[in-house]
């Protein structure tokens, strides 16, 4: 592995050599609040990744560190003082980064957004469809509980976009099965050991529930009910390599996996260069459709069997690569470097 890895990078860095010597090249800024989150660490290595394999990125400027909205007005503003010429963002906060943003875009700087959606009409968006991401894995889920009981309701993080989104699609879920409740619900923050802590405080309450959703936090819920010896019950998820892994192989747990690559991030540099070249798209937002993998029919369990790719770390989404918007290679990604490094 590690030598296939260093093969890719040689070949990578004499294309982008060649590359940068044919034509002009940017500096890409980018900016992201959730450090230590498998999903945020794969947008992150994507983004390295096609900045590398596009040959059209000299330098990136990244500023990847656990802070909220005012932290992350801070670094964008500290990308406009640096002069780069696109930033890939993943908001925190929709209307607390709106300013810097519309900033960035007065000073000649293209904006994209990932991940999650803007209120600044002058950025553009390609995100994975989150209210889309959520209806279907709920109303899946509602589904295998029978059209009744009590839901566990596991949130990512207060005032993020992509919650705000998923909350509207849960909810449209929600509305369709009025004899289902949701019996706790919680933010996670998206953080792997907060979200297992929660799981175990509430079964130790003794309150009963038929379903867990989950916000993209899966495998750790499921070790929570295994070690915690408590009855499974159907959960949903999204694509991370551990919780795909577990879906083919934990007996009597009942699952969907629901896409949501992170990958996202690598697409994100396409976009903006794309725009830097002058081929703006045809419209302000792009949404990346999700599909729902399930392990209750065989034609779900062949899909889940085929996407298991246990060399990925747990926490990362088994979609690598999004078809059209990316083209690194897997060691490429994993390998996590970007241009100069």
């Amino acid at each position: 592995m590690l030598k296939k890895i260093g093969l890719a990078a040689l070949v990578a860095g004499l294309c982008s050599t060649a590359a940068m010597a044919a034509g002009k090249t940017y500096t890409i800024g980018v900016s992201n609040t959730v450090q230590g989150n498998g999903w945020r660490e794969e947008m992150i290595c994507a983004i390295k990744a096609q900045a590398l394999a596009s040959g059209e990125v000299a330098k990136l400027n990244i500023a990847h560190r656990n802070t909220d909205a005012a932290g992350q007005l801070e670094d964008l503003r500290n990308l406009i003082s640096a002069k780069v010429d696109a930033i890939v963002v993943n908001p925190a906060d929709p209307a607390g980064i709106k300013a810097a943003l519309a900033e960035a875009t007065k000073a000649g700087i293209v904006v994209v957004a990932v991940d999650q959606a803007v209120t600044e009409p002058s950025a553009y968006i390609i995100s994975n469809n989150q209210e889309k991401y959520a209806y279907l894995g709920a109303k899946w889920l509602f589904q295998q509980m029978g059209g009744k009981g009590g839901v566990v309701y596991m949130r990512g993080a207060a005032g993020a976009s992509a919650d705000s989104d998923r909350d509207k699609g849960f909810k449209e879920a929600l509305k369709e099965f009025p004899d289902v409740k949701v019996v706790h619900e919680v933010f996670t923050g998206w953080q792997q050991d907060q979200a297992k802590q929660q799981i175990l405080d509430f079964i130790a309450t003794g309150t009963p529930f038929t379903g867990i959703w989950t916000s993209g936090i899966d495998n750790v819920i499921v070790d929570a009910l295994t070690e915690s010896q408590t009855a499974l019950v159907p959960i949903v998820g999204a694509d991370n390599a551990g919780f795909v892994g577990q879906l083919n192989k934990v007996e009597g747990l009942k699952g969907a996996a629901v896409t949501n690559p992170g990958s996202i991030g690598g697409a994100g540099v396409t976009l903006a260069l794309q725009i830097l070249d002058g081929k703006k798209p045809a419209q302000q937002t792009v949404l990346v459709e999700p599909s729902l993998w399930e392990n209750v029919t065989d034609a779900g369990k062949a899909q889940l069997k085929s996407a298991a790719d246990p060399s990925l770390s747990p926490e990362w989404p088994v979609s690598i690569s999004i078809p059209n918007w990316t083209t690194y290679t897997k060691d490429q990604i994993v390998a996590c470097k970007g241009p100069g490094e």
